[in-house]
């Protein structure tokens, strides 16, 4: 049961403030945090309590409603439109849509404690997933116009084939799709594919001599070279884009 407690909770529930809600969903969704509880009641998807001093206490209902969210994010690529359209089936009492487990469902990054890619996300996973074009739109939910100018702008790469996209076009795709709901358009994504293009040369940069030496186990000391440095340059990434939008609040 998903379902959010009703208005008239009684006193005896006991209820959770947000770092013991954040406790209980860490286990299964690292790297979840208070701005992403917040986001999510911002949109309707939860609704707590609040107490006299505004401070908000959350049911066990909604704890459930919440793992039912972050699940059907994170491992079935729902937006958050489709996911409000579940609950809201939950709780009119109907059964929300079956998920197919047919479809396709691109690899889980792997993520540190801290919620950010660690090296493992880097490495060959032999993931065999391949779309094709229909595929691919009907799975990121997006309009052929963006992706062409994805494809346009040297950020989606399709293989030769019937099937020539695979998880990392998924994802790119599905990102892009989001950010265009801010008005960030695909050609506003090139910087994106510029820094990655030099952060691949850096790495490149210090593995080609590991790989090229003569000594035993030469290839596999360069590809976990290149997954540590490519792990670490994206945390670097990140905080700094993190410390720059703290300095404009």
């Amino acid at each position: 049961m998903v379902r959010g407690a009703p208005s008239g909770t009684g006193a005896s529930e006991s209820l959770m403030t947000i770092g013991q809600v954040l406790e209980r969903l860490s286990g299964d969704f690292p790297g979840i945090s208070h701005a992403k509880l917040r986001f999510l009641e911002s949109e309707g998807l939860v609704v707590p309590q609040r107490t006299g001093s505004g401070y908000r206490k959350y049911s066990e209902a909604d704890v459930k409603r919440l793992h039912y969210a972050l699940t059907l994010q994170r491992d079935h690529y729902r937006p958050l439109k489709v996911i409000k359209e579940h609950l809201e089936a939950l709780d009119r009492g109907l059964e929300p849509p079956v998920l197919s487990s047919t479809a396709p469902v691109v690899p889980p990054v792997a993520l540190a404690r801290d919620g950010l890619p660690n090296s493992d996300s880097f490495r060959a996973d032999g993931s065999t997933l391949r779309l094709s074009r229909r595929e691919l739109l009907a799975t990121a939910e997006v309009e052929e116009e963006l992706l062409s100018q994805l494809e346009t702008y040297g950020l989606v790469t399709p293989r030769p084939g019937s099937a020539p996209y695979d998880a990392d076009a998924l994802q790119i795709t599905r990102a892009a799709a989001e950010l265009a709901a801010f008005g960030i358009e695909p050609r506003h994504l090139r910087a994106f594919k510029t820094a990655a293009d030099r952060e691949v040369g850096l790495v490149e940069q210090v593995a080609s001599p590991i790989r090229r030496s003569r000594e035993a186990g030469a290839e596999g000391r360069a590809e976990e070279t290149m997954a540590q440095i490519a792990a670490l340059s994206v945390r670097l990434h990140t905080t700094l884009v993190r410390a720059g939008l703290r300095s404009l609040r």
